[in-house]
């Protein structure tokens, strides 16, 4: 029972342990269920954060581009139509076709060139469907932008640290699980000896299914007592009865349902057996009487022959009629006989004149005085 005692609370500990680890793996799993968001994993949530933050970055690139283009296109323009009107021309090109020789067309076609085919690239990348999209959208916030990033980058790095930290308590779990289950296989036989033994207990006890009178082990052991208290104390109570009432054990059940040491009388009159409670008072007082010599009998028989010489009766008479006394006393008198001494505690009149060997308590003012009367 020990053994067992200790192993529950040991299974209640592990139990609770592995509660506790669980409850921590769904807050993981919530944890990582935020860190997802609408994507179908932590991975792809940061392949799409990453994505995210590659085009805003190309966007910003292009829109650099762009407008560092477009500020030199600027400037050209305006060094270019500055010379021609200090070198006295209204405009460049009327400078430039009075100037340009073929190396200078040359070489000012091959700006031309390249700056149609930059003006080219950019509005290549101006036409893309990305850069269209993001050329409507206000003016983004690089700050911001940079500020996301950084977020995603640590919700990233948590979201895979929480990750790790599950796998751990998954594998602690697993382990725990799998030494959970050898503990309950080495407590199977010690459950199964401890289901004989409860169940030999309550046999014993009297509070098995199996136990239809829920009699206990002693109850059992002493109802054959019992059986030989009740012939021998038979024997005499026929006597007291004039043959009337005899004295039989009952296993019927009584208070709280259990049974074993039971008492029925068996009444001649009516041959029914009933309850010693259905017995009147001087009934009672005899059976009661008849029980305790039928007790000192088997006694002196199971002790080895030893007697039980003295035997006290106190009071009960007065409940008895003329014809009952007799026979009471007439038993007492061949207890008597058999060298057995019987007092008998009393104050009925009429045993003061059958009995000579007295002694009588007379109360006094000064205090009580006992006083040996006749002899024997």
């Amino acid at each position: 029972v020990a053994a067992q005692q200790e192993a529950a609370v040991r299974s209640a500990s592990r139990v609770a342990g592995r509660d506790r680890l669980e409850r921590e793996q769904e807050a993981l799993k919530e944890e990582l269920a935020r860190a997802r968001g609408s994507a179908e994993s932590v991975s792809a949530r940061a392949a799409q954060l990453e994505r995210q933050a590659a085009l805003l970055t190309r966007a910003a690139d292009t829109a650099r581009v762009a407008e560092d283009t477009a500020q030199r296109l600027k400037d050209a323009d305006a060094r270019l139509a500055d010379a021609a009107f200090r070198a006295g021309f209204d405009t460049p090109a009327d400078a430039a076709a009075a100037l340009l020789d073929d190396a200078a067309h040359r070489e000012l076609q091959r700006r031309l060139d390249a700056w149609q085919s930059e003006d080219s690239a950019v509005r290549a990348v101006l036409a893309e469907a990305d850069t269209t999209d993001a050329a409507r959208r206000p003016p983004a916030d690089l700050a911001a932008a940079e500020r996301a990033a950084a977020d995603a980058d640590r919700c990233l790095r948590e979201a895979s640290s929480a990750r790790d930290a599950a796998a751990r308590c998954c594998a602690e779990l697993d382990r725990l699980s799998a030494h959970a289950t050898a503990s309950v296989r080495r407590l199977a036989p010690l459950r199964e000896e401890h289901t004989r033994v409860a169940r030999l207990a309550s046999l014993a006890a009297g509070t098995s299914a199996d136990n239809e009178r829920r009699m206990r082990l002693e109850s059992y052991v002493l109802a054959a007592r019992l059986e030989q208290v009740a012939a021998a104390a038979t024997a005499r109570l026929l006597r007291m009865s004039s043959g009337r009432y005899t004295l039989v054990h009952s296993d019927d059940r009584t208070g709280r349902g259990r049974s074993g040491l039971g008492l029925h009388v068996v009444d001649a009159w009516t041959g029914r057996e009933r309850d010693t409670a259905t017995l009147s008072g001087g009934e009672t007082f005899f059976a009661s009487l008849a029980l305790a010599l039928g007790l000192a009998d088997v006694v002196t028989d199971e002790a080895g022959g030893v007697r039980l010489d003295t035997l006290f009766i106190d009071e009960g008479f007065g409940s008895l009629d003329d014809q009952t006394l007799d026979e009471v006393l007439d038993v007492l008198d061949a207890l008597r006989e058999r060298d057995r001494s019987v007092g008998i505690v009393s104050h009925v009149a009429d045993l003061r004149r059958r009995i000579h060997a007295q002694l009588e308590v007379v109360k006094g003012r000064s205090g009580s005085v006992l006083r040996q009367r006749g002899a024997g």
